[in-house]
């Protein structure tokens, strides 16, 4: 029998302190197994059973599937390599194993700062991955002012397209300052880092097939512009959530614009901070005639439109 226990604690990230972050702890009986490393599971599925030596799983079709493809072409011709030392039955691809079979020069980058560096191209791509998933990958990333219900959407979002069976990730800019952004402040140069940072990995979810819904203010159109520029073309949707300022402030989820008039917050969006509005956005939210859409029901355009463009499907 396992017993799991949640401990609950307070840790501080960056300059942010009174996150509550929860971490498991598995307390085993001790048992002779336990000395030996293993333990008993509970009687669950987990998507594959084990009968005498063979493994039986629920996903090995889609996987031989893919397997199957993994012959890349060079030169106008199909061709294996040989890694050295694998079985004979275990082909891989040129691709993937130039590094260790010492052939062609590969050909070195710079970007940015970082020198000397070489794409590695894998034969696993992400068609593969997409229909795997039965989906495109693509990025809807949210946009608005404070309080116009971006998150809101975001999660109403999430939740219809998982009830369809889609795979998602959500990106909000919140969530993403306790971690990956913690560093960076609200000074335009920041901003700008931070949307570039939340761009980028919302180009490897897309790339992995996975429908990534970022949602952040995002007030400037450049660094918004760049974050497209990242995708190929009609894979970076844009929602614009046009609500008005004074309707985002009566709101004020969060009596962040309170403060803000107080001058307790400086470069707040929309108070001292400019916010400009998307010029080409494909989706447009706002109000009808001064009456909100429920959350459901603006998700509801959103997978409309994915449906649409084909993005529900592989």
């Amino acid at each position: 029998m396992i017993i799991r226990s949640l401990r609950f604690k307070m840790v501080a990230i960056g300059k942010c302190s009174s996150i509550y972050r929860t971490s498991p702890e598995f307390d085993f009986p001790e048992t002779s197994s336990r000395k030996l490393g293993l333990s008993k599971l509970p009687d669950k599925s987990f998507g594959f059973s084990v009968s005498s030596s063979e493994v039986k799983t629920s996903f090995i079709g889609p996987l031989r599937a893919i397997e199957a493809s993994r012959t890349s072409h060079v030169n106008g011709k199909a061709e294996k390599f040989q890694w050295a030392g694998c079985d004979s039955n275990e082909d891989l691809p040129t691709n993937d194993c130039n590094g260790f079979a010492g052939k062609g020069t590969p050909q070195m980058s710079t970007i940015g700062n970082s020198t000397n560096i070489v794409w590695h191209k894998c034969s696993v791509e992400k068609c593969d991955r997409e229909e795997l998933l039965q989906q495109r990958g693509c990025v809807i990333w949210v946009t608005g002012l404070s309080g116009s219900g971006k998150s809101t959407l975001a999660c109403a979002l999430g939740r219809g397209l998982h009830a369809r069976g889609k795979l998602t990730y959500i990106l909000d800019g919140d969530n993403v300052r306790h971690g990956l952004n913690r560093d960076l402040s609200f000074r335009a140069e920041d901003r700008a880092e931070n949307i570039r940072r939340t761009g980028e990995v919302a180009k490897l979810f897309a790339d992995a097939g996975v429908i990534c819904i970022a949602s952040l203010i995002s007030p400037y159109r450049k660094e918004r512009d760049a974050c497209r520029a990242l995708l190929a073309e009609g894979d970076f949707i844009e929602v614009f959530m046009d609500v008005p300022l004074h309707v985002c402030e009566a709101r004020d989820p969060k009596g962040l614009y309170k403060l803000a008039r107080a001058g307790k917050i400086k470069g707040f969006t929309g108070v001292d901070d400019p916010y400009e509005p998307p010029q080409t956005s494909e989706i447009v939210l706002r109000q009808n005639q001064g009456i909100c859409d429920s959350p459901n029901d603006l998700a509801d355009i959103v997978i409309s439109y994915l449906d649409k463009k084909g993005y529900l499907k592989a």
